[in-house]
Formats: C-alpha cells, sequence, structure tokens
C-alpha cells in the first residue's frame, strides 16, 4: 500500500505534516477530507523518494531509461489535444486512449498507449495508468490528470494541458533555433582547423625539415599541436569522447550540477536566454497548476521538477520551508534572490487580488515575449561573430605556416646579395 505526504490544516488553525498509508491518491484525498481538515499537500512518497539520497550510477540510469524511452514532445501534444477532444464530445477515457492506439504512427509511443489501454481495462485511473510510464508522461502531466480526475473536470484539465504543452514546444522551438546556427559553425569550425592541423600543417613541416632554419615560437607550437594531433588521432578523439561522458555523468551529481547550472545562468547573452526560458516554464506551469486547483506546496514540488536547474530548484526548496512557515509566495521568492523582480511583483499582485493563476500566465507571456527578443538578437549577432572569429583562427594558421617561408625568401635575398 502506497505511503502519502500530506501538509494540512485543521479547523482551528493548526498547521500539520504527516504520513498515512492509503490504497490510492483519491483514496488519501477522501480520508483527509472527511476528518474537516484543508489540505494543503498531498503526493505519494515513491520509493526513490524515500532514500536519502540516490547513487550517481542510479542516477545515470535514470537519465538514460528517460531519453531511450522518451517521444518527441510534438506527439504527446497531438496525443493530449485529440484526447482533450474525444472525451470532450462524450467518449470514454478507455475508447479514446483505443482510438489513438490505432492511429498512432510512432511504433514506440502505441506500444506505451497499448500498455495504457490494458491498465485502463482493468480498471485503473488515467493518472495511475500513465505513472507507470515516467519517460513519457513526467510528474506534472500526471499530477494535472490527477487533479483533474478528483475535480471532474480532466476535459477542461486536458484542454489546458494540451495549450501548455503547445506553448512549452513553441518556446522550446525558438531557443534551439536562436542556439541551432552557433552550434553549426563551432561544429563547422572545428572540423576545418582539424583538417588543416592534420593535412596542410605537415605537407610544410616536411619543407622546413629540409632547411633546418630556425622557426618562430607560435610557428613550433602549430607544429608541435599538428604533430601530436596526427600521430595520436584516435586517442585524442577516445580521450575527448570520456571527457565528454565524465563531463556530463558529473552533472548529475549534487555539486557537479550546481556548478554547472550556474555556469549556464551567468553565461553572458546565453545566461538569460536560459533564465527566461526557465521563467516561462516556471510561470506556466505553477500558473496551471493554481488554476487547477493543485495545491501551492504540491505545484512547487512540480514545478521544481520542470524547470530543470538546480539552482532554481534548490531556490524553490526555500520558497517551500519559507511557506510553510507562513510567508506569502511573492515574499518567499523575493528572499530567495534567484527570480527575476518582474516575476516576484506579478506573483505578488495575483496574492492580492486572488488571480494568481491569471497573473503567472501573464508572466509566462512576458517572458515568452523576452525569449523572442533574445532569440532575435542572438540570430542577427551571432552570425557575423562567429564568421569572424573562424576566419581569425584561420589566419592565424595561415600566418602561422607562411611567415617562416617569407623570412627564408628575406635570408635568401640577401645572401643573393
Amino acid at each position: 500500500m502506497p505511503n502519502f505526504s500530506y501538509i494540512i490544516t485543521e479547523p482551528d488553525g493548526t498547521r500539520r505534516e504527516e504520513r498515512l498509508r492509503a490504497n490510492s491518491y483519491e483514496a488519501a484525498w477522501s480520508t483527509l477530507t472527511k476528518r474537516g481538515w484543508k489540505i494543503i499537500s498531498l503526493r505519494e512518497i515513491r520509493i526513490a523518494e524515500q532514500a536519502e539520497s540516490t547513487s550517481i550510477i542510479d542516477q545515470v540510469s535514470t537519465a538514460i531509461y528517460k531519453m531511450r524511452t522518451a517521444i518527441p514532445l510534438q506527439t504527446l501534444v497531438f496525443f493530449t489535444r485529440q484526447l482533450s477532444t474525444m472525451f470532450s464530445a462524450g467518449l470514454t477515457i478507455e475508447k479514446s486512449v483505443a482510438n489513438l492506439m490505432s492511429e498512432e504512427k510512432s511504433g514506440r509511443f502505441r506500444k506505451v498507449l497499448a500498455v495504457v489501454a490494458t491498465d485502463l481495462k482493468r480498471g485503473k485511473a488515467l493518472s495511475e495508468a500513465l505513472a507507470e510510464h515516467p519517460g513519457v508522461f513526467d510528474s506534472l502531466y500526471i499530477a494535472l490528470v490527477k487533479a483533474g480526475e478528483i475535480s471532474g473536470s480532466l476535459n477542461t484539465v486536458l484542454d489546458e494541458l494540451s495549450n501548455y504543452l503547445e506553448a512549452v514546444a513553441e518556446t522550446r522551438r525558438k531557443v534551439v533555433s536562436a542556439l541551432t546556427y552557433p552550434v553549426i559553425i563551432v561544429i563547422f569550425m572545428i572540423v576545418i582547423l582539424t583538417a588543416l592541423l592534420i593535412f596542410i600543417v605537415p605537407m610544410f613541416t616536411d619543407i622546413y625539415a629540409n632547411f633546418g632554419a630556425s622557426l618562430p615560437i607560435h610557428t613550433r607550437m602549430l607544429i608541435a599541436v599538428s604533430t601530436t594531433l596526427s600521430e595520436n588521432f584516435f586517442a585524442t578523439v577516445g580521450i575527448s569522447l570520456v571527457a565528454f561522458i565524465f563531463g556530463w555523468t558529473l552533472t548529475l551529481t549534487e555539486r557537479g550540477g550546481i556548478a554547472w547550472d550556474t555556469f549556464r545562468i551567468k553565461f553572458p547573452v546565453l545566461g538569460q536566454l536560459h533564465l527566461d526560458s526557465m521563467m516561462n516554464r516556471f510561470s506556466k506551469t505553477f500558473g496551471i497548476l493554481m488554476g487547477s486547483g493543485v495545491p501551492v506546496l504540491e505545484g512547487i514540488d512540480h514545478c521544481q521538477r520542470v524547470v530543470g536547474n538546480r539552482v532554481i530548484r534548490r531556490a524553490l526548496d526555500d520558497v517551500k520551508t519559507m511557506v510553510k512557515d507562513g510567508f506569502s509566495i511573492s515574499v518567499s521568492m523575493k528572499k530567495t534572490g534567484k527570480f527575476p523582480s518582474t516575476l516576484v511583483q506579478l506573483v505578488a499582485t495575483g496574492e492580492e487580488t486572488g488571480e494568481l493563476d491569471t497573473l503567472l500566465d501573464r508572466a509566462a507571456y512576458f517572458y515568452e515575449k523576452q525569449v523572442d527578443s533574445i532569440s532575435e538578437r542572438l540570430t542577427s549577432l551571432i552570425q557575423p561573430m562567429m564568421i569572424i572569429l573562424l576566419g581569425g583562427l584561420v589566419l592565424v594558421i595561415l600566418v602561422s605556416i607562411y611567415l617562416p617561408i617569407f623570412q627564408i625568401g628575406r635570408v635568401m635575398q640577401a645572401g643573393l646579395g
């Protein structure tokens, strides 16, 4: 029987934070509400959460599992939109999922839907069936579906979830579009430089060796790099690959992840793009959770899994602690010093007016426009900068190669004179 962690407020205002055992989330919710308590937070404690920490091997395995089982976001958007439409039209969830399974073109996702359809036939709730596939349906998706089931507004929640996923997909597309060009240029630069060092520089090295002339320091350094790369090409590629895997594994640890996520936020221009993208996801996620009636602390829990940055995740931990102590959400966010003042002000206004979900949606729109603005600037600025950088590196290599030839020519001309 699953364990559940809950935070409630008794009729006299006393706050309690304890655990209970129940057959399902709905049963736990019913047990607490029958006692006349106001539920602030209720969530299932999974086995992985009961351990104080997870090993790096477990984290790597989880990351690989999610990559192996994940499906394109557009596929999930289409599924959610169609499920919402069919359910609103009067079809049962079981029938809707079965219909979508028969029409699904992706073999991987079709297998997932087949398992979900089987679980629904066996009497499981939709949220429980989806929870069996964490690589496809994240905790936010499942929490919203569960909230819709409990409140009896599943069709509305599915429609809001479809809009949310479409907004996330659009923001992700803009960020990827802004970063695609510089990544392609960097890859092209590495290929060009590698070709010069492996094929062109050695040709001149033999010429210089025949003359026996004294070479400038930068030419000798270039030849040393070229010789090392030519003679140990596969070893260099292997070491680079191992270094990449080691660095990626290091980011899965707590300290390494915090260092990497801090670097991502502080990096010029791209850091602001990353931060605005996170604030867009946080605002949109928190807004839809609040609008769906999910308790505040549970909503913050889900936002922590969505932002994808350990620095902001830790800040949200502090926010939860302060909210438990009686502080408002906006004051708690401000005290962490990690959230932009614009977002804090909009949250404060939402708390005062009782329209927190509406103000969070406005904040998401604001940060979406910020992402658009930075993406446009990146597109216009990075292209010439990368071309200048590539041209400069090639120029340095060519000058280092040909400078000794010019010197030898002057020496020979002086000798003939």
